[in-house]
Order: structure tokens, then C-alpha cells, then sequence
């Protein structure tokens, strides 16, 4: 085609059947879009297209702060029986650590050990010989905006081990998250496995102490009482408060049957099944207990060194109760409680209202376009509209492979991107009647005229662009749909008017050889 590379045509050509190809799972029935590949799908639909239901979680960072501390306090008490430094009353409440010290020449050594348990984040004040520790600005930031990112991606997996296709996890300000669940009616599930953190941690039984004695305050510090998974009262168990192994060293856990009844068999990491091999061989004949969440799931006896890194739950288990545990375990522990503040759900008959007038405002600003493009340029507006129903296709193909959610807002943008699309050309073509006018030949025409007004386009483009990006960087839920499509739309429809539309009006002139433009 004249002097216009071949490798340009063929990459152009395979592009272009490329999107087609990617666009052609949206327009196909339900039926069979339900048969295709998971790389070969179309572009799913948002929250407020398909219906569904959205949860705002909000995540306890007070519950993160008195976690933090309650560590804190095992290492005080640890660190300061090895100094001999004599106290009483170590307790957390509030937001700080109190602790009482006996003799008043031991204070200043105690507030050095104090800080050097986490060294940089703590600050020690004294009240006479009352100490208070608490963590500082900084590092009660910075804690609570990883306990918020970890809780995010804890909940992605949770839900994406549920099988829902494209959930939205976002965050929320800085202590809430916001979850979308397109296509689902009854979030109770979800909600029932996001209600739970999932912490387990194996401690011995305290032998030593009966539980009588516990509740009449004859108990170890180094012990405490805690709750059976039934809700009879008797159900309670003192166990030590140091866990010998914790969750996070499990790599699998799964539902499975012994002796006929659920149970969940787990595995831990070659960490964990180091410390729990040694910790039951020094605890043979010991009761070590499964703790969740704070209650005792089951107590056994460890008969012998269990050193193969797996073992089982058992409990009062169903087939769901037993799956659901697993799952949980498998994502992680939550660093903290979430509770759901509010919930709505979308019916998906306002979703279907709100595809249809999508497709109509579409189609409407479509055909608007093709008609003045049309009746303006002539033969070249031909070209325009032939490059523009192109830049549709592939903005959904693209869309498409990248498996992006189209909300309504996005529907928008893809309307505001149709219009925008045009702007490409009709500087082109005033740049081909301006060299036209000066006299030039028919191909200097065309070359002049995209040469001179390329570096425009770009340019302008690239600016809108960059807005864009700042919208899907900075936005969330809706903004964020609209900055998707609105870049998607910027740069196909850059590779259209430019590249598409440059190849289609070399063809016309190889073909039919004019003598003259009319642009």
C-alpha cells in the first residue's frame, strides 16, 4: 500500500481480530457463555448492572491495639522476672499497659526494659510507681493501617474461596472496607465467614489448677480460663497463656471424616511442625488444647510426639461447619474483628433497567456521532465511523481479556469515550484540507495532514490519560469504573483514528487513485 509497511497492516489486522475475537463472549446467550473458558469470558458486571449485595465492614482497631499489648504484657512479665524486678498489678486496659512497681529504685531500670521490648514504638510514663505503657502516634498508625490492608486481603481470600466471580474489596477511610458481591442475593454466608477471625492457637492444660480454684482467683499468671466451644457453663478449661504453635505456620486445612464424623485435618509449615513435634514430645500425656477464637474447640491427650507436621480437629462438627473452619483457617486469621455496619442489596431488576438504558444511551450517542461525522466529511466520515464502531469493539475486547467489571459509571465513560473518539479525526481531516488547500499532491495530503496533527492528538490524549489514572489511583467503586473505561476508551481510540483510519484511506486511494480530495 504505497510506501505504508506491511508489518504495520499485519499488526493493525491482528489487533483488530484480536478485540473482535475477545468481544464476541458478549454478545453471545447466557447458555453458552456459561461453556466457554475462563480466559475467553465476558466482561462482568457490576453491582449496580447485575444486582448483588454490598457489606461495609468496619474493622476493630481498638481490638488490635489490646492484642498488641497483651503480647506486650507476656514479654514484660517475662523480662522483668529475669531482672528480679518486683511488681504487681500488670494489667492492660484502656488502651495502655499498667504496671506497679514494688520498689521505687527499680523504676528507671524498669522503664529501659519496658521501651526495649519494642524498641522505638513505646512510650513508658510514670505516676509515682505506677507505669504506663502505651504505643506511639506512629506506630499506632501505622499498626492500625496494616491491620486494615491485612484484613482486606484476608476477606479477598475468604471470598474468592467461595467461588464469587469479580467481588470489589476496597477500602473505606481508614478503618472500614467495602466488599460488592455481584450475582449474590443472600450475603449471609459471607457474612457468617467474615464474622469469624479464625485464630487458632494450641496451649497445655494447666493441670496444676482446677478450675474451682481458678474462679476463686487462685491462678497462675502464666494461666488463664477459657471457654468451650459449647455455651454450657461448665464448659471451661484453664490452659497456660503461652501457645506453643499459632495458625499463621498452617499451609492446608481441609474438611475431612474420621470414624465417621467431621473433622478438619490440617498441616503446618516445616516452622511449625518443628515446634509442635517438640512440644508434644516434652508434653506426652498432657491435654493440649485447640483454641479458636478464644474458645477451646477440643482438649485430647497427646498420647505420643506427634512430628509429621498434621494433624485433626474434632468437635461438634457438620460437613458445612467442618468446610467452613478449614476455609477460614486456609485465608488466614483476621488481626481483628469486623462487624458489618451496613448492608444493601441491589435486585436484579434495577440491574437489568440500568443495562438497558446503558445500551440506549449508547446506542443513541453512537448513531448521533456516525450521522454528523457522516454529513460532515462525506466519504472520509465514512472511514471516521468504520474506525469508530471498530474502537467499540475493541474497547469491550480489551475490557473482555483483562476481565474488567463494567458498572454503570462505566457505561458512561464508554459513551463519553464515543464522542471523544471523533475529536481524533476531525482534527486530522482540517490538517488534510489546510495542506490540500496549500496545493499538495493527494498522498502528501494524507501524510501531511495525520503527520501534523498526530503530535495533537497524542499529546491531548496522554493529558486525559493521566486524569484518568488519577481517577482509578484515587477513586473507589463507581469513579474508579468510569477511570477504567475512560483510559481503556483514550487509547483505542488513539489506535483507531490514527492507525485504522490512516490504513482504510490509503486502500480507498490505491483502489480508486482520485485525483483530488474531498475532505
Amino acid at each position: 500500500m504505497f510506501n505504508y509497511p506491511k508489518w504495520k497492516i499485519a499488526l493493525i489486522s491482528v489487533i483488530a481480530l484480536t478485540g473482535l475475537f475477545f468481544c464476541v463472549p458478549n454478545f453471545l446467550p447466557a447458555s453458552q457463555q456459561e461453556k466457554l473458558p475462563e480466559w475467553w469470558q465476558p466482561m462482568t458486571l457490576g453491582l449496580d448492572l447485575q444486582g448483588g449485595s454490598q457489606l461495609l465492614l468496619q474493622v476493630d482497631l481498638d481490638q488490635v491495639v489490646t492484642d498488641q499489648l497483651n503480647g506486650i504484657q507476656e514479654a514484660a512479665r517475662s523480662i522483668l522476672r529475669e531482672k528480679s524486678i518486683r511488681y504487681t498489678g500488670l494489667s492492660v486496659s484502656d488502651g495502655a499497659l499498667n504496671v506497679n512497681i514494688v520498689k521505687s529504685e527499680q523504676i528507671a531500670r524498669a522503664k529501659e526494659l519496658l521501651r526495649k521490648i519494642d524498641k522505638g514504638n513505646l512510650e513508658v510514663t510514670d505516676n509515682g510507681n505506677l507505669l504506663t505503657v502505651r504505643f506511639t502516634e506512629q506506630a499506632l498508625v501505622k499498626m492500625k493501617s496494616a491491620a486494615v490492608d491485612q484484613s482486606i486481603e484476608i476477606v479477598r481470600r475468604r471470598i474468592d474461596q467461595l467461588g464469587t466471580r469479580e467481588p470489589s474489596i476496597m477500602r473505606q477511610g481508614s478503618d472500614r472496607i467495602q466488599v460488592q458481591l455481584p450475582g449474590v442475593e443472600d450475603p449471609n454466608e459471607v457474612k457468617k465467614l467474615l464474622g469469624k477471625t479464625a485464630k487458632m492457637t494450641f496451649h497445655f492444660i494447666d493441670e496444676k489448677t482446677t478450675l474451682a480454684d481458678a474462679r476463686r482467683g487462685k491462678i497462675s499468671p502464666e494461666s488463664k480460663v477459657v471457654q468451650g466451644a459449647e455455651d454450657a457453663d461448665a464448659a471451661h478449661y484453664v490452659i497456660e497463656r503461652k501457645s506453643i504453635v499459632g495458625g499463621e505456620h498452617l499451609t492446608d486445612a481441609r474438611a475431612d471424616f474420621s470414624e465417621g464424623q467431621p473433622v478438619v485435618a490440617f498441616r503446618f509449615n516445616s516452622h511449625g511442625s518443628k515446634r509442635f513435634g517438640a512440644a508434644t514430645r516434652d508434653g506426652v500425656g498432657r491435654r493440649l488444647a485447640i483454641v479458636l477464637d478464644g474458645r477451646v474447640l477440643t482438649a485430647p491427650e497427646v498420647k505420643t510426639a506427634i512430628t509429621g507436621g498434621s494433624g485433626i480437629i474434632t468437635g461438634n462438627f457438620t460437613v458445612q461447619s467442618a468446610a467452613d473452619l478449614a476455609l477460614m483457617l486456609r485465608s488466614g486469621a483476621l488481626p481483628a474483628p469486623l462487624e458489618v455496619v451496613e448492608e444493601r442489596i441491589v435486585g436484579p431488576g434495577l440491574g437489568t433497567d440500568s443495562i438497558e438504558a446503558g445500551k440506549k444511551s449508547c446506542i443513541i450517542g453512537l448513531a448521533l456521532v456516525l450521522i454528523f461525522v457522516l454529513a460532515t466529511y462525506g466519504l472520509f466520515g465514512l472511514f471516521a465511523d468504520i474506525a469508530l464502531v471498530l474502537n467499540l469493539v475493541l474497547l469491550c475486547g480489551l475490557m473482555s481479556a483483562l476481565n474488567c467489571t463494567l458498572t454503570l459509571p462505566g457505561i458512561a465513560g464508554i459513551a463519553l469515550t464515543l464522542g471523544m473518539a471523533v475529536d481524533a479525526n476531525v482534527l486530522i481531516y482540517e490538517r488534510m484540507r489546510e495542506e490540500q488547500a496549500l496545493g499538495r499532491s493527494v498522498l502528501n495530503t494524507v501524510e501531511a495532514g495525520f503527520e501534523n496533527a498526530s503530535s495533537a492528538i497524542f499529546d491531548s490524549n496522554l493529558t486525559s490519560l493521566f486524569a484518568g489514572a488519577i481517577l482509578i489511583w484515587l477513586g473507589n467503586g463507581p469513579v474508579r469504573g468510569f477511570g477504567v473505561t475512560t483510559c481503556l476508551g483514550l487509547i483505542t481510540s488513539v489506535f483507531t483514528a490514527v492507525y485504522v483510519t490512516k490504513v482504510l484511506i490509503l486502500a480507498w486511494i490505491k483502489f480508486f487513485k482520485p485525483k483530488q480530495l474531498n475532505v
